[in-house]
């Protein structure tokens, strides 16, 4: 049976249906102002209401046949998507030494929703083949394959047979042309075992460009444990933190106020920084995914295009200067009231990261500390599991006040030998959600988190099976005289404390003066940072247990924009070259050498 079924969401999409009969609705910046319009359209006798409820009841009559109909027991799960009731319909049709073979978006092989129907295919062992393609195809300097169809979008050629077989299944990922299939390096066997085993609480396919990459992400996963793991059918997490969203951007958007609302509606003023204040109370920034880059809160700000049809709001990346003054901050979109965050009343950080991303971007995981502010759902943030609280514990003996804080003097470089510390030299113990955040940015994790996306959503399910390094073995793990939670703890407080905001952090990781106030942020400087990041880079290579210069060279190599960024700005991949140099120096218990590339 071979067939390319239609890829479209069952359910009645309302941008794309206004977009061609009322422009005006389906550009509407938030999703309450459309349900407005579109409630006005009800009010005033509009023939074009009648035509959109009987578009919207056609499409709900389908879905409702599809849920009701008993043929579909794997695949109507969350937003449907008519591709895949064609590939159910299909392995139940076909007979029993027969095989299917269709043409479907890759996330039949990827998709949470679509996770109980892949896994009882690729580890039952009924995977034929399994072919990914990129629609882009710079390689070959080709224009994508499907013109109107996102650059970024991901499909597959899925052949699975009725019955199992003994054979391993045929696999190919991130191809870009059909010929790439007779590339032995491309073209690799995959058993059941090995679906299992990379991803072990769902069996989704990892998606590995070669075979080296197979080898060295399941080495990987036999030496560390995944973030949370439920193949037992009980949850067993390696770190204590709980998943979670704040605010979902259309159907919470009746909360968000630009700040011509704020001021107008609202009677608020600005009282410094990205916050307003009015009589109901303070109004906190509604940060976005695109706000926010690797160990950096202040990535860009939001300027709105309403001739952008879906994506109105654009970032504008922070220019150096702004970086540089500790008191700048991003300004957002929108504002929300602090009442309705649920925060603490001290102020306070967490750890967030961006869902939208894609295996072909520079950098696929991105995540970064970050103030207490208002969060949309596509920036997921990972809180603290602890006993005094979902937020609290703080380290005790700090003596730092919010005053304190604020009257920090200007931002300044903190001197080569100087390891900001508490008063004792220990490192406080207080959340350590820093060491998670800099496992999370480590090009060892993710180069394997590569192999696991394959759309544009890092979803919580991915994010779970990732391999991670427990919270003891920091302490365990010595480089000379000093532990890698010291090391660690070096660079991302230097890495993420460049701004007033953050200071709450930067208090609870003791980086205070004798009087207990907190010290000044450090200085944004792109050389510094680079130098940091590689730094981690290489006690997490150790810590992952890939130690072989070679491999470390190779994994560099699988992020190609990254390479052509630092090239042309450093004439030559220097974080590659950074890491090896620190790799160098940890081995030989120096961890405060500064080499050089």
């Amino acid at each position: 049976m071979v067939g390319n079924p239609p890829w479209d969401r069952m359910k009645l999409q309302q941008v794309e249906w206004f977009a061609a009969r009322r422009p005006e609705i389906a550009h509407a910046q938030r999703a309450a102002d459309r349900r407005r319009m579109i409630g006005a359209l009800q009010d005033e006798g509009d023939p074009l209401f009648a035509e959109f409820e009987r578009a919207g009841e056609r499409a709900d009559s389908a879905l409702r046949v599809a849920r009701t109909s008993g043929d579909y027991p794997y695949l109507l799960r969350g937003d449907v998507n008519l591709y895949s009731l064609f590939v159910e319909r299909a392995m139940s049709l076909v007979g029993p030494h027969g095989v299917v073979g269709l043409l479907t978006p890759s996330g039949i092989a990827s998709d949470k929703t679509a996770a109980p129907f892949f896994r009882s295919i690729a580890t039952e062992g009924r995977l034929r083949a399994l072919y990914d393609f990129e629609n882009r195809r710079p390689r070959y300097e080709l224009p994508p394959f499907f013109p109107d169809v996102d650059s970024r979008f991901k499909f597959c050629a899925f052949v699975a047979g009725r019955s199992p077989s003994a054979d391993p299944a045929h696999c190919a990922f991130f191809l870009q042309d059909v010929a790439e299939l007779q590339t032995p390096n491309h073209r690799f066997p995959l058993t059941a075992e090995d679906f299992a085993a990379v991803n072990p609480n769902t069996g989704t396919a990892p998606i590995f460009r070669t075979r080296r990459d197979a080898e060295l992400t399941t080495a990987v996963y036999r030496r560390l444990p995944v973030l949370v793991d439920r193949s037992s059918g009980e949850e067993v997490k390696t770190w204590p933190v709980k998943y979670s969203t704040m605010f979902h951007m259309t159907n919470d958007s009746g909360r968000f106020r630009t700040r011509e609302e704020l001021e107008e509606r609202e009677g608020a003023w600005w009282v410094g920084g990205n916050r307003f204040e009015s009589a109901g109370g303070l109004w906190l920034p509604l940060y976005e995914g695109k706000m926010v880059q690797a160990f950096d809160h202040r990535a860009a700000g939001i300027v709105v295009n309403p001739e952008n049809l879906h994506r109105p709001a654009q970032p504008e990346p922070s220019t150096p200067e702004q970086h540089s003054d500790p008191n700048w901050l991003p300004q957002p979109h929108y504002w929300v009231a602090e009442a309705e965050c649920g925060w603490p009343s001290q102020p306070d950080w967490i750890l967030g990261f961006k869902e939208i991303t894609a295996p072909t971007n520079a950098r696929t995981f991105i995540a970064a500390l970050l103030p207490t502010v208002g969060f949309g759902n596509k920036v997921p943030i990972l809180r603290p599991e602890l006993e005094d609280g979902p937020v609290a514990n703080r380290a005790d003996g700090f003596a730092g006040t919010s005053e304190g804080v604020g009257t920090a003097s200007p931002a300044t470089d903190s001197p080569p030998d100087e390891s900001p510390r508490t008063a004792s030299g220990s490192i406080p113990q207080c959340r350590r959600e820093w060491l998670l955040a800099a496992n999370l940015n480590a090009t060892i994790l993710d180069f394997v988190a590569r192999q696991k996306v394959h759309g544009q959503t890092l979803n919580l399910f991915i994010v779970e099976q990732l391999p991670v390094v427990p919270p003891e073995r920091y302490e365990t793990v010595r480089f000379g005289p000093k532990t890698a939670a010291e090391i660690v703890r070096d660079a991302v407080l230097e890495l993420t404390y460049t701004a007033h905001d953050m200071a709450p952090f930067a208090r609870d990781l003791g980086y205070v003066d004798e009087t207990g106030t907190v010290r000044p942020p450090f200085q944004w400087g792109e050389e510094r940072r680079l130098r940091l990041r590689a730094k981690l880079d290489a006690v997490y290579f150790r810590l992952y247990g890939v130690t072989d210069r070679d491999d470390v060279r190779y994994v560099y190599s699988t992020f190609p924009i990254v390479e052509r960024q630092e090239t042309a700005a450093c004439g030559g991949y220097r974080s590659r070259d950074l890491c090896l140099a620190y790799l160098n120096a940890l081995a030989a218990g120096r961890p405060d050498a500064d080499p050089d590339a």
